[in-house]
């Protein structure tokens, strides 16, 4: 099946629902030297899908959340449960601030992902609390940024948007198991046929069979240009499952001297394993990661609360 999708300058494209770029965004070529090669590959904004959200799953049903209430640091509905804790530690260079929301759903599509200006392309950004407030999420965290790359799985709520694996993703399933998986070792129409009903793609996995996965501090992470291993203690933002249904949402406040050191990527991993996590995974950190509950900033993100744009959100449909 398949229908006209428009792009901003009005031109229609026939794009399958379940391979909508056939494979990929392509590779963009390096015209007259690297200052041009960059500029293209992450300044020029190329809108490849306009109104993504409008584009529907063949394989899903679309759970409708519940009406809900709010506190400061919590939400209930008849579909949600969603629990907010800060946690404090450490003082001076030493002290670390991080957030962890405790999600439980009664149905998998309740966790969803969102593009900036509902457009999937590459450089098209936006602030994650105003992606959050497009799409009305009670809870958000920026997602892998998948707009920074041409490569890497992205199947967001049930639809392919790309289909080129190369690397190790995450996988969120309809019957809501997380697991991690190599990218290079399927291909979209496998993993829906699996029913997977989202994908994120940047890492590395950060626990895996309730354990932290050895060595991952030194895992070269290629999805940072000009610095492949983002080691040290740094802003994170990470995406874990306790059992089916039952997630872990955290965000890690960092760089910002006397407030918030960061974590390694062990430490981060620690936090999930902590929290009884089977598996959890890296996603986008440094100035992008951010927390959004309720339309609020909950992080501090560089220690500013001035929110870096990004391409894509996870959220908690409220």
């Amino acid at each position: 099946m398949s229908k006209p999708v428009s792009d901003r300058t009005g031109r229609s494209h026939e794009v399958s629902r379940r391979a909508l770029l056939g494979g990929g965004l392509g590779t963009l070529a390096a015209l007259g030297g690297t200052g041009v090669w960059a500029a293209d590959r992450y300044l020029l904004d190329d809108v490849q899908v306009a109104n993504a959200s409008t584009l529907e799953s063949d394989t899903t049903t679309v759970e409708s959340p519940g009406t809900g209430t709010s506190t400061a640091t919590s939400y209930t509905s008849d579909t949600t449960s969603i629990t907010i804790t800060t946690v404090e530690s450490g003082s001076g260079d030493d002290g670390l601030t991080y957030f962890v929301a405790d999600v439980t759903v009664s149905d998998s599509t309740i966790v969803r992902s969102a593009f900036a200006e509902d457009e999937f392309g590459q450089n098209i950004i936006a602030d994650p609390s105003t992606i959050a407030a497009d799409v009305g999420a009670v809870l958000a965290i920026n997602g892998d940024y998948y707009g920074f790359r041409d490569a890497g799985m992205v199947i967001r709520n049930g639809v392919v948007f790309r289909d080129s694996g190369a690397r190790q993703g995450l996988a969120f399933y309809t019957d809501g198991r997380v697991q991690l998986y190599d990218e290079t070792a399927t291909s979209a129409a496998a993993l829906l046929a699996d029913g997977v009903w989202n994908t994120l793609s940047f890492g590395p996995g950060l626990v895996d069979a309730g354990a932290v996965v050895p060595g991952v501090d030194e895992i070269e992470i290629d999805t940072n240009f000009g610095n492949h291993s983002v080691q040290g203690r740094q802003p994170r933002t990470g995406v874990g499952m306790v059992t089916a249904n039952h997630l872990l949402f955290v965000v890690v406040d960092g760089r910002s001297e006397g407030y918030s050191r960061g974590v390694t990527m062990t430490e981060l991993a620690q936090i999930f394993v902590d929290r009884g996590a089977q598996v959890a995974y890296n996603l986008d950190g440094g100035g992008s990661s951010t927390m959004v509950f309720n339309g609020d900033l909950v992080n501090n993100p560089l220690g500013r609360s001035d929110e870096r744009g990004t391409s894509d959100i996870l959220y908690i449909a409220g």
